[in-house]
């Protein structure tokens, strides 16, 4: 079987014959951060931000050029910066800009961008000086000194770089003259661009403000926010933790560390309570030398932290900036904020609470608009054959008889077309072995026997305890068909138990299975070795803690994932390792078959997820965007997405096909542990250390719902086999089943709500809620619903 098609990467170049190639011009953005190239155009005139582009606007007619060609000139290292191609003179206004940019760069002793700039323009040396031109004496002179007057004005010291990521490395670019009030301290600068490396990073902290103003800055800033009326407080007061945090590095880059301490001290304490553990780190920071190494500071540079404003609140806060003149925070606003502004209501307190919390904000409104098949795939028809009355008698006391009609519903469900599901052959699955269909064939008889679950209908639980562990249980799983668990532990071995009374078998040594008749019917019993049945079997190879585990749906194989940077593949039949994958560089943390088994995913400390097929040594994916651990992954139940939850608080979903994240989810207050699809695809609950469990609805990239009740970390989650329930394990050593029907009925999904994130989460929690069970002193680690519906749990007794 063909896998997945490994990536290509495809630069395509489409070049126009006339003129010389120009970096793409910023598009005319609205403030909504529409800007080309991921850089934010919220400057206060819309489009006239700090946007790397070219150097003047359109000739002519004043539209915005083509941008035929996204290609930008790259310098070398050392080379003169080579400025974006001017277009032609050909309005007054456009050569006055030329002429300001031009005495601009020439007083500012860049003489090399002078060069390029009027080459590329075809400006003779005489417009410069007023020979031959008739539109640069008089008025036009003036107007030209008017406009590089303006310049200066507003560049009151070196320019920091555009952050890495939002333009061609190494292409050095004249960011573009406003036409309305210029941005206060950006407007007129020579950006170069250069590869995020740290000391790049950083210098874009080398301001200078003066370092006792900052306090005042940002109390005058708090005291105009909390003086605004309450439906902009709420949202506007969302800037306080992003600027607190760019001040305070500002000021500690710079060396001016008794201010930065005494700013920390004074406000750090009006920083919501989710982002105690990001201050604490920073608190650490307190010399220039410390912020090279650190990842959390890098992470927070580089990626711009995205706030969800209205355009009233916006308009209120650009307006106060401009009047205080406050170009210290319009810095740092326009450099490292993505504002993503919405027309409407602005949103309320419990909203934006509801959503925010993850180290970069929350996520823009574009990462969810992306069409996501979240149906499920159509099965094989496979003909059940039907059994004998009597042994159906003897296995369920003749109960079963009355639910016989159920069959055929099994049977007729899946010749419907889900029309959410993917195409069939979207990606290559393997085929059914013969095998596999012997086992579905015993899944819809298992089916037929399903209890109906439900609010008056509560499953039965069986808890696994893992007893003499020492707290190094790490890592549970149990097969579909609940015959095996495995368990991975810290002294990085896998363990795996039979829990039924068929013993484990290893396969006859090759000297005895020459002597076998191949031909018997019988033959798969006769090469198993009934010298070797026992009830637990130890695979030893990894070397470090085992952090994963997962069965392969046919039963053959397992996967364990370790703090040695390895994924391993284990056989079922020989109870050796068959391969060792290796990408990781670092722990990783969990790993996880797909439902049609063949592929497998594994996320890590490297804050990337992989996907695997058993078959390649190397990933055929690597699934990359995260900024921090990547501690949970799941795959959806169609197999073309997979899930992954992560320490900066949020949980995003892949596309299998190509790699794109599709959606971005936002709201935990704490690092991600458990994940979990609800059976019909279109649903998705995750846990985190802060004990909530919120539920996402997939297909409009919305929550829609909540569930407290957990005190500490919930590890683990799973859906009852038709979605009825919810089932969730925590850290506080309890089970609690909620109800998912009534969670998901009546939901408001409606155009606005979609378009704007005003989600209304209701306060429902304890009707929710069918059941606490607790355990003596075990946290839960691992839920699985058998296939009739009860439910298993496992985790390891921790004596007080």
């Amino acid at each position: 079987m063909a896998a997945l098609a490994e990536e290509q990467t495809e630069v395509a170049v489409k070049l126009e014959p006339e003129g010389p190639p120009t970096l793409l011009p910023p598009q005319a953005g609205d403030g909504a951060g529409e800007g080309g190239g991921g850089t934010t155009n919220n400057g206060p005139n819309g489009g006239g931000g700090n946007v790397a582009a070219a150097s003047s606007s359109a000739g002519g007619d004043g539209g915005t050029p083509k941008p035929s060609v996204a290609v930008s000139a790259v310098a070398p290292a050392g080379a003169a910066p080579v400025p974006a191609a001017a277009p032609e003179a050909g309005a007054p206004h456009d050569r006055q800009t030329l002429l300001a940019v031009l005495q601009f760069l020439r007083q500012s002793n860049l003489r090399e961008a002078e060069e390029a700039l009027r080459r590329e323009a075809r400006l003779l040396e005489e417009a410069v000086a007023g020979t031959g031109a008739p539109e640069a004496d008089g008025a036009g002179t003036e107007a030209a000194s008017a406009l590089l007057s303006r310049v200066t004005a507003s560049a009151p010291g070196p320019a920091a770089p555009d952050p890495p990521g939002t333009g061609a490395s190494g292409a050095a670019a004249v960011s573009g003259l406003a036409t309305g009030s210029a941005a206060p301290g950006k407007v007129g600068s020579v950006a170069v661009e250069d590869q995020p490396d740290v000391s790049a990073v950083l210098s874009a902290y080398n301001q200078q403000g003066d370092p006792t103003m900052y306090e005042e800055y940002y109390s005058g800033l708090k005291h105009f926010i909390e003086c605004s009326l309450d439906c902009h407080r709420a949202e506007l007061s969302q800037l306080f933790y992003p600027l607190f945090v760019h001040m305070y590095l500002e000021l500690v880059y710079n060396q001016h560390e008794n201010e930065a301490k005494s700013f920390f001290e004074k406000f750090h304490g009006d920083q919501e309570c989710y982002y105690q553990d990001d201050l604490r780190v920073l608190s650490s920071l307190t010399k220039k030398e410390h912020m090279k190494g650190n990842e959390t500071m890098l992470d927070f540079r580089t990626s711009k932290f995205v706030l969800r404003i209205s355009r009233d609140s916006y308009q209120l806060l650009k307006r106060h900036l401009q009047e205080k003149q406050n170009n210290q925070i319009w810095n740092i606003v326009q450099e490292h904020l993505y504002i993503d502004i919405f027309d409407g209501m602005p949103r309320s307190k419990q909203q934006i609470d509801a959503m925010v919390g993850s180290l970069a904000g929350e996520a823009k409104r574009e990462a969810n608009k992306s069409k996501v098949f979240f149906g499920l795939l159509k099965e094989p028809e496979i003909e059940v054959p039907l059994d004998d009355e009597d042994e159906e008698g003897e296995n369920e006391e003749g109960k079963p008889k009355k639910k016989k009609p159920k069959k055929d519903s099994i049977g007729s469900k899946s010749k419907k077309q889900d029309p959410n599901a993917p195409p069939q052959n979207r990606i290559p699955l393997p085929e059914l072995k013969d095998s596999d269909k012997l086992d579905k064939i015993m899944n819809m008889k298992e089916t037929t026997k399903r209890v109906r679950l439900g609010p008056d209908c509560l499953p039965s639980i069986c808890f696994y305890t893992f007893l003499n562990a020492y707290q190094g249980l790490t890592a549970v799983d149990v097969t579909d068909d609940s015959s095996l668990i495995a368990g991975g532990f810290a002294d990085s071995t896998v363990r795996v138990w039979s829990v039924t009374p068929k013993k484990l078998r290893s396969v006859k040594q090759a000297a005895d299975l020459s002597l076998i008749d191949k031909e018997s019917d019988d033959v798969l019993e006769r090469i198993m070795d009934e010298k070797t049945a026992s009830e637990l079997k130890i695979l030893y190879g990894h070397s470090g803690p085992v952090y994963g585990a997962s069965f392969s749906p046919d039963r053959n194989y397992l996967l364990s994932s370790s703090e040695d940077g390895t994924v391993r593949l284990w056989s079922l039949q020989t109870f050796t390792c068959l391969v060792g994958y290796k990408g990781h560089n670092y722990p990783v943390w969990d790993t996880q078959f797909s439902p049609y088994g063949y592929y497998f995913v594994s996320g890590g400390h490297d804050r990337v997820a992989r996907l695997w097929a058993t078959d390649h040594y190397q990933p055929l994916r690597i699934f990359a965007g995260h900024l921090a651990d990547v501690n949970c992954t799941r795959f959806h139940p169609n197999s073309n997405y997979v899930a992954t939850g992560s320490a900066d608080r949020t949980v995003r979903l892949w596309d299998v096909l190509n790699g794109n994240c599709v959606r971005i989810f936002t709201g935990h207050k704490g690092p991600i542990h458990s994940l979990t699809f609800s059976p019909n695809g279109r649903f998705l609950a995750t846990g985190a250390t802060d004990g909530r469990v919120l539920l996402w609805d997939i297909g409009h990239g919305l929550m829609v719902g909540e569930l407290k009740g957990h005190t500490d970390t919930v590890c683990s989650l799973r859906f009852s086999r038709d979605g009825e329930i919810l089932a969730s394990g925590s850290m506080d050593n309890t089970v609690r089943l909620w109800d998912a029907v009534k969670a998901f009925e009546d939901l408001e999904t409606d155009d606005f709500t979609t378009a704007t994130g005003h989600i209304n989460l209701p306060e429902n929690s304890q009707e929710l809620l069918l059941g606490t069970y607790m355990t003596k002193s075990t946290p839960v680690v691992h839920l699985h619903f058998t296939r009739r519906n009860l439910v298993l749990a496992a985790g390891a007794y921790s004596p007080q």
